[in-house]
């Protein structure tokens, strides 16, 4: 079920990324000859807690979820990374294992950029490094919501948050009003069932907030959205 805001390429990844906009077209091309594109099943992982860092990871076409699970057996889930998205640059500037687990919640195609190209382009190329700190910023904000969010947010506004995750401008540039995902999708990135997940999306949608969409969920007020439950 893929995103409809145009992804499906690597090349329509890397055109729609904003750090990649300010590649001269020899950056551009070394990055397009280093960065493998790899197929994964839904419930695939794409990687694992502990496993080496060496990549750079972008969804070209699907959606994953980072998750955790701590010492008492509960998972965490941090944020969804849906079509046009990448992660894992905080753990290649600092941690040689992965802090936590990316697993693909469909049939997704995923852009893996090897830890020379990254760290490439962090040493010859200013608007990257620019890109990184912003990207950095937004993925702590999207954290600490996390943990407000499973200490302190009911259910619908759990499920109004985790929404509104998939809509930021800075992480995902033009992703499109619609979104194509099921209730099973926003339950596993929200911790809600799929059952409270159908209640919350009633909610939310007399409250003006969302409406249905062929296949997925239309956003109407998405500040609406991020402040729902507050």
């Amino acid at each position: 079920m893929p995103d409809n805001h145009g992804v499906e390429t690597l090349n329509e990844l890397l055109s729609a990324s904003l750090w990649a906009r300010s590649l001269t077209p020899a950056q551009l091309e070394r990055v397009e000859a280093e960065t493998q594109v790899r197929e994964f099943a839904a419930g695939a992982f794409v990687c694992r807690k502990g496993e080496p860092v060496e990549q750079w990871i972008g969804v070209v076409d699907g959606l994953v979820k980072m998750t955790s699970v701590g010492p008492s057996g509960k998972t965490t889930t941090f944020t969804g990374v849906t079509s046009g998205g990448w992660f894992g640059e905080g753990s290649l500037l600092k941690d040689r294992t992965r802090k936590y687990d990316i697993e693909t919640l469909r049939a997704s195609r995923i852009a893996l950029m090897p830890r020379a190209t990254f760290t490439w382009l962090l040493d010859t190329d200013l608007g990257f490094n620019r890109f990184l700190l912003m990207q950095l910023n937004e993925r702590l904000g999207q954290f600490i919501s996390v943990v407000e969010q499973d200490r302190l947010l009911e259910p619908d506004a759990r499920v109004a948050r985790s929404l509104a995750g998939l809509f930021n401008p800075l992480l995902y540039p033009d992703q499109a009003a619609d979104i194509q995902i099921s209730q099973e999708e926003i339950g596993y990135l929200s911790g809600v069932s799929r059952q409270r997940v159908n209640q919350a999306l009633q909610v939310l949608e007399k409250a003006g907030l969302v409406r249905p969409a062929y296949g997925g969920i239309s956003i109407v007020d998405l500040e609406g959205l991020r402040r729902f439950g507050e």
